[in-house]
């Protein structure tokens, strides 16, 4: 199924009966990542699935966008299929659509679960810097030579010695995109979820650690955290039957 928000085609599916769930998955995914968790919560609940602005089978943004934009998406999203008081569950880039839309008060949820979470600015390790110090250094040098293949070359080649390897998959307006959000700094809305919010984090986590979900838990009035052993950025495809049974408990009185 399509809709339209902001002229932009949005891609969704729509899953068994009941009190109203809304997954979102995360950057460079599509809905497909969050069906293992739909499929299960279909049994009691009528389930959305989406493909957020810019993945899957979703228009691409014209322009670059900026947490808010999300947010704005989410909001608009819930309104056009008039969807009331949802249960929201979001992985990663979709915890921070998430946290954005209901921080700000522009969307109301009945219960939150945040996987993985995106939100918080990372923090940035001296070998980051010194990366970057290389590019910035690396890329004036190169400016002032002639514009040559084998020049063009080099910059390719110091350009993917510091972006990660989602920024280096994405699309030129979702490199725009990532280089604004992973500026942005959303903890200063956390204080203001007031729903009961569940976190599921992996202790290897590298794109978003696990530090940030013990934040995150300190800052939502109403949380817990749920930490995987040994699981990584994807902890509840990793240990999906947990998950779910976890699921199933946190939201019994919500059928």
């Amino acid at each position: 199924m399509q809709i339209k928000i902001n002229e932009w085609n949005i891609n969704y599916e729509v899953l068994g009966d009941g009190n109203p769930v809304i997954l979102l998955h995360g950057w460079l995914a599509n809905l497909e990542t969050m069906r293992p968790i739909a499929n299960n919560l279909c049994k009691n609940f009528k389930v959305y699935l989406v493909d957020v602005v810019g993945f899957g089978k979703s228009d691409l943004p014209e322009h670059p966008l900026k947490t808010d934009d999300f947010g704005d998406f989410l909001k608009q999203f819930i309104e056009k299929l008039n969807i009331k008081n949802p249960i929201l569950i979001g992985h990663s880039n979709g915890g921070r659509m998430i946290i954005n839309a209901v921080g700000r008060g522009i969307v109301s949820a009945k219960k939150i679960v945040l996987i993985d979470s995106a939100g918080l600015k990372p923090r940035r390790s001296i070998n980051y810097y010194l990366k970057v110090g290389f590019y910035k250094v690396g890329k004036f040098i190169l400016n002032l030579l002639p514009n040559t293949k084998t020049v063009k070359n080099f910059k390719e080649k110091l350009r993917n010695r510091v972006g990660s390897s989602d920024y280096k998959q994405s699309a030129v307006v979702l490199k725009e995109t990532m280089k604004i959000i992973l500026n942005e700094d959303l903890s200063y809305l956390l204080p203001k979820i007031s729903v009961p919010t569940l976190l599921f984090w992996g202790s290897l986590d590298n794109a978003t650690p696990i530090e940030d979900g013990r934040k995150m838990e300190k800052l939502i009035p109403d949380c817990g955290l749920i930490e995987y052993k040994g699981s990584s950025h994807f902890s509840y495809l990793e240990n999906i039957n947990n998950v779910n049974s976890v699921l199933n408990e946190f939201f019994k009185d919500d059928k």
